[in-house]
């Protein structure tokens, strides 16, 4: 028997997946625990355009963290930190402090967990921070650290 699978299932595939299984697997796991349904032609052209409309929203996020990067891109975010023994940053300049000042700046609403630091920043300078938008989608952010 040919199952569509509705969830990933460890041993057969991924969700979305046309599989052959036997017939008492079918009936008594996948489908009363709604793993899956059977292949039936209304079945198989649902999925068709579950499948199209899936591929037509993944285009649009894709397409608008692109133009999101390109105006993140362009603009350089300003902090001011108190200075601490031999010009260093009183401190330190965290995830949190950079997406707080964009936000403040520009508007820009980034989550703290895409920005990329692979440590805190502990000088003065311009650093340039990876954005991590979407799996497909890496920009930068620059970042201005200056004396109060």
């Amino acid at each position: 028997m040919q199952v569509i699978l509705l969830e990933d299932v460890k041993s057969l595939g991924k969700k979305g997946e046309v599989v052959k299984v036997s017939d008492g697997y079918a009936k008594n796991y996948v489908l009363p625990k709604n793993l899956g349904v059977e292949a039936t032609q209304k079945n198989l052209n649902e999925l068709k355009n579950q499948q199209k409309r899936d591929s037509i929203v993944a285009k649009q996020q894709l397409d608008e963290a692109k133009a999101y990067g390109e105006k993140i891109a362009k603009e350089t975010v300003q902090l001011t930190m108190k200075a601490g023994e031999g010009g260093r940053v009183f401190g330190s300049v965290s995830s949190k402090e950079i997406v707080t000042a964009a936000k403040q700046q520009f508007g820009f609403d980034i989550d703290k967990k895409k920005l990329q630091m692979p440590e805190p920043i502990k000088a003065f300078g311009t650093y340039e921070i990876p954005v991590k938008l979407h799996p497909q989608v890496t920009t930068t952010l620059k970042v201005s650290v200056k004396e109060q």
